[in-house]
């Protein structure tokens, strides 16, 4: 049967790289490499850096493919992720059929790592429910960009005895900060979604490109400093044409 790892590759630094991580690399024979457009051609070059410095298995080979663009969300959002999902999964069942051989190994490789999230997983798990191609799976950690902003900051994510919310910005600018947490760290916010919040005295630890050449990072009380963060991720983002930020916000002690 075709083996397929779900590789985390970490948060954008090659060092970032497990031994576990770097043994499943070698352990494929085709190493499947995401295309999301020129504007995140940085993306895709990370991957192939990784595969240049790490791979030394000659059988392997690469094969990129085109990401399709998610469309803007409606009135559902849900609906919206669904219909991108499904596209997906449609390509990633053509690759498992027609790259890899009946008893081949293919590796996809995930930034950060595949359980935090990352759709890679429930997408694969749509093509298994198809039928259509059978595999087994196995998934590989990685560094995550929590991790990589905690390291950064040189802070812990938690106080003594006080609870971690993990959340997105979405959720976040409809729920605010979660009473029952001392700490959230905010994923996936493309829209600033601190700025909406009243209490501005929350401590605010932002991190973008984190553990690269382009890393930036700012923390201090949120009236002070969110509108400097607002300005560089735009900033950042119209140089680069992509942004990757998280940022871990506390409540006053």
């Amino acid at each position: 049967m075709r083996k397929l790892l779900v590789i985390g590759i970490g948060a954008g630094n090659p060092d970032h790289m497990t031994v576990q991580a770097i043994t499943g690399l070698n352990r494929a024979d085709v190493l499947f490499i995401p295309d999301k457009g020129a504007r995140k051609n940085d993306l895709a070059d990370l991957r192939r850096e990784i595969c240049d410095r790490f791979v030394t298995n000659p059988a392997s080979r690469r094969v990129e493919f085109d990401v399709p663009v998610r469309a803007e969300p409606t009135s559902s959002y849900r609906s919206t992720v669904d219909d991108w999902h499904e596209a997906i999964a449609a390509i990633y069942e053509g690759l498992i059929r027609d790259e890899i051989t009946g008893d081949g190994c293919g590796a996809f490789l995930i930034w950060g790592d595949p359980s935090l999230y990352d759709s890679a997983l429930r997408i694969l798990e749509r093509v298994r429910l198809r039928g259509n191609v059978a595999f087994d799976l196995e998934v590989i950690p990685g560094i995550t960009a929590i991790q990589a902003l905690a390291a950064s900051h040189k802070t812990a994510l938690n106080r003594i005895g006080d609870s971690v919310l993990v959340t997105t910005g979405r959720r976040l600018a409809e729920e605010g900060m979660p009473e029952n947490a001392g700490s959230a760290v905010v994923l996936l916010d493309g829209k600033c979604a601190f700025t909406t919040l009243p209490d501005q005295d929350l401590f605010i630890q932002w991190g973008a490109y984190l553990g690269t050449p382009d890393e930036i990072i700012i923390s201090g009380r949120l009236g002070d400093v969110g509108e400097e963060i607002k300005k560089r991720r735009e900033e950042a983002r119209k140089e680069k044409g992509w942004i990757m930020d998280t940022y871990l916000l506390r409540k006053q002690e």
